[in-house]
């Protein structure tokens, strides 16, 4: 007998690779607007990674114009989301690193991970 439970458990999408915090990302967004849909890329550092089964998530922050940081909260089983680049990993001593959002400049650069392997 098939549990009631798991038939109700997204899958996980296979176009995200696994995540760390401090890593450099580029997010592939299906955005919907009316009756177009597009791509949208979001590049930046992923601040934190919530764990929870369906309700998974991630957030991203970049700085966009006029040192303006903007974050944005992906689901990590969304099917919006097309696909996740990793473009670099960094050297991070704790699971959310919220003390970005007071950093400016060079102070908020993060030092790269050069011992991840790729799997």
């Amino acid at each position: 007998m098939v549990d009631i439970l798991e038939t109700f458990t997204p899958q996980a999408n296979p176009n995200i690779p696994q995540l760390r915090a401090g890593d450099t990302v580029r997010v592939h967004a299906r955005i919907v607007e009316g009756q177009r849909e597009r791509i949208q890329v979001f590049q930046g550092v992923v601040l934190r990674l919530r764990r929870g089964g369906a309700n998974a998530s991630f957030t991203v922050r970049r700085i966009a114009a006029h040192g303006i940081g903007v974050e944005r909260t992906y689901l990590l089983h969304s099917p919006n989301v097309e696909k996740v680049e990793v473009l670099r990993h960094a050297k991070v001593r704790r699971a959310q690193i919220y003390f970005l959002r007071k950093t400016q400049g060079k102070a908020s650069r993060l030092k790269e991970d050069r011992t991840v392997t790729e799997s």
